[in-house]
């Protein structure tokens, strides 16, 4: 592209936003170019909307360094945008908010949004870049009945993501009867408000974490289903999850047992699997990783700290 696409990162103060900058920064096909929050950061430059008033302390939770870009743009009330002059919206609410705001923003503009509100309706796909792009159609068909411009593409539950990914193969290849699956899920999932108190998580494992099985057993089944008359059909097979809390930083790992339709080989798993979405990978899009799976002969992998950052 030879001109950058301007987009806005709406809670980009929160944790998630601030993810959506790391991400956004330095993109050949993209340009932050507003910013949006809460009332209370509204009117403040970005780097003093993320200082404690108190302290001066940065509350920045990423690794890398806030980026030049947007250390100066000024915080938008996020109640309050009108967001015309943008070619894109990433959202990075709470549900409630956005179950208000990103139709808003939608009625103009295409929104990428993390936040579950519009997860489970039925014109709304959940997209996974590789695995099943052909429920991208189901956008017009969301635009037609809502009368938007622009439109809501949610991304799926974090948990859910790794376990569709690893299953689409699987299920092109083998069918799937039934999954059970366990994860281990990092702090980092829990957010920073409330979150998950540094008491309550260190020598312990919290075996419960609120409504996260039921969204991936929904999500999974959906992501995995056909799209049949701009209706997706989920998928039939049975998925039962264990949601838990580790002390891990970030990296959420999942222990899956998968009943597969028809016999496989463990090497025709494993052949499957490498190659699967090859066709996506090859289009070299510059978000994109140089394999969506990465099958691991060392009985001690994956391991959070270690193979997190695989990739990039």
């Amino acid at each position: 592209m030879q001109e950058k696409i301007p987009v806005a990162v709406v809670g980009a103060t929160g944790i998630a936003g601030q993810q959506f900058l790391v991400a956004l920064d330095q993109h050949p096909w993209f340009r932050v170019t507003r910013l949006a929050a809460s009332e209370r950061s509204a009117g403040k430059k970005y780097l003093e909307a993320i200082s404690d008033a108190s302290s001066g302390a940065i509350r920045w939770y990423c690794e890398e360094p806030v980026p030049d870009l947007v250390q100066t743009l000024v915080v938008e009330d996020a109640a309050e945008c009108d967001f015309s002059d943008v070619g894109m919206v990433f959202t990075a609410l709470e549900s409630e908010a956005a179950r208000v705001l990103e139709p808003r923003y939608a009625a103009t503009r295409p929104v990428i949004s993390t936040a579950s509100a519009f997860r489970y309706e039925p014109d709304v796909p959940l997209l996974i870049p590789g695995v099943n792009l052909e429920h991208a159609p189901l956008i017009r068909i969301q635009q037609q009945r809502r009368g938007w411009k622009g439109f809501i593409t949610p991304i799926p539950n974090c948990t859910t993501t790794g376990l569709a990914i690893t299953l689409a193969p699987l299920q092109a290849h083998f069918g799937i009867d039934c999954v059970l699956m366990t994860s281990l899920q990092a702090i980092s999932g829990a957010g920073r408000s409330p979150g998950v108190l540094a008491l309550d998580i260190l020598d312990n494992v919290i075996p419960y974490i609120p409504k996260e099985e039921g969204k991936v057993e929904t999500e999974t089944q959906k992501i995995l289903g056909k799209l049949v008359d701009h209706t997706i059909q989920p998928a039939s097979f049975r998925v039962s999850a264990t949601c838990m809390r580790v002390n891990v930083k970030d990296g959420h790992t999942e222990a899956v047992f998968v009943s597969l339709q028809t016999e496989g080989e463990l090497a025709e798993v494993k052949r499957a699997m490498e190659a699967w979405g090859s066709e996506f990978t090859s289009l070299g899009l510059p978000s994109a990783p140089p394999a969506l799976i990465v099958v691991s002969e060392d009985p001690y992998h994956p391991q959070p700290r270690f193979d997190r950052d695989l990739y990039g």
